[in-house]
């Protein structure tokens, strides 16, 4: 039997961030386990690479407190360390006269947040970005960065195994709790801390430990496209619309990341499966559940069934078009060519009441943690919210 002071079920930016943050607080001895080959294959190692400022969320709420301190950490650790790092900027762009005043509630969110925001007219959005396109006025994000996901996670793997006191165990799935100790398919492995930082099957691993029994998680498929030259040259930063505040999803955006290339997307398309990334690839034995649980929500829950009858629509290049043109003065069809980015958004709901959760959440159980909803702004907030994780729920 494997044991160890420490024990971490997902080699994702939590489960890295968290283990750094253990080595810190003087854990000698931290076993990070994963049922991949290596840190960061599915939601941290395929997101758009944006560091957030701050923006959406509610003051108060964890994703507020979390968002903007972790951006200025993951900034520094890029400089610190000579990784990519584009100080992009964003603005964040209004397609119709109804939504300017969900843009100053946008502005008095960030301002309540401590983020630095200012509010354009349109001849001062078309300085920062001239091909943008909005109705009247625009919010301006200097703050927003944007970095390269896999550098960091390999950084903080060679930083975690030079520390001496973490070991990786890949292809290694979990299977089943025991007393003390969890077993997986490599061995059992003892644990003084049990930490649940395992992203899309992080509720399944809860249950596992009869905890948080009311959640699950629903997958969202993110598509992306990216824009050819000379149309890439347009877009200087980052364009994103107006959204929807009540659900947790941005709308297909505009983002050019640290080598040059401009993605547009992500879609927010309900997945069936945890791993669905293609049409029929990862949809496996879960099918069904998911698909219940699917329709339950679009009987039971006004902003999923929106979600649910809008965003398929987006598969198709027509609709996926039109809402990326509604951002920006000039774009044609033949600008965009596809792209074999995809990701999944692993959102949890709450099945007693049929509401998508909006805040990350940490459950302690005894000698055990668990990290649920680790979904966007996580990879911004993650240096924040493992220094939160450890102070507040381990060394207290």
């Amino acid at each position: 039997m494997y044991s160890a002071d420490a024990v971490i079920c997902g080699a994702g930016i939590l489960g890295l961030t968290i283990a750094r943050e253990l080595v810190a607080a003087g854990f000698r001895d931290i076993i990070v386990f994963d049922k991949e080959d290596r840190p960061g294959r599915h939601a941290s190692g395929r997101n758009s690479g944006v560091l957030h400022a701050g923006i959406y969320y509610d003051p108060g709420t964890m994703k507020a407190r979390m968002c903007l301190e972790g951006n200025r950490r993951m900034q520094a650790y890029c400089e610190e360390h000579g990784l990519p790092l584009f100080k992009s900027g964003k603005v964040i762009v209004a397609r119709e006269e109804g939504e300017l005043a969900t843009l100053d509630e946008l502005k008095r969110r960030a301002e309540a947040n401590g983020a630095e925001v200012e509010m354009l007219d349109e001849a001062g959005l078309a300085e920062i970005e001239p091909n943008a396109r909005t109705v009247g006025r625009a919010l301006y994000s200097p703050l927003t960065a944007v970095v390269d996901p896999g550098a960091i996670l390999t950084a903080l793997r060679d930083e975690l195994e030079r520390s001496g006191r973490v070991r990786f165990f890949f292809d290694t799935r979990f299977l089943a709790p025991r007393p003390g100790a969890v077993r997986t398919s490599q061995g059992d492995i003892a644990y003084g801390l049990f930490i649940n930082a395992a992203g899309a099957y992080s509720d399944k691993v809860a249950h596992a430990f009869g905890i948080a029994r009311n959640y699950r998680l629903l997958p969202f498929k993110g598509i992306y496209r990216t824009l050819k030259k000379p149309a890439a040259d347009k877009i200087h930063g980052s364009i994103y619309p107006v959204p929807n505040i009540r659900n947790p999803f941005l709308g297909v955006h505009f983002t050019r990341n640290v080598h040059g290339d401009v993605y547009v997307g992500p879609t927010a398309i309900p997945a069936f499966g945890r791993e669905n990334y293609g049409v029929l690839r990862g949809i496996d034995g879960e099918f069904v559940a998911i698909l219940l649980r699917d329709l339950r929500m679009f009987l039971d829950n006004e902003k999923f069934r929106a979600v649910a009858l809008e965003e398929p629509r987006k598969y198709f290049f027509g609709h996926f078009y039109r809402d990326a043109a509604r951002l920006v003065r000039h774009i044609a069809p033949n600008d965009f060519q596809s792209s074999p980015k995809v990701g999944i958004r692993p959102q949890l709901v709450d099945m007693e009441t049929s509401e998508l959760v909006m805040d990350f959440i940490i459950k302690r159980h005894g000698d055990t943690l668990h990290i649920l909803n680790a979904i966007s702004p996580a990879f911004t907030s993650a240096m924040r919210f493992a220094e939160l994780v450890v102070r507040e729920h381990v060394a207290a």
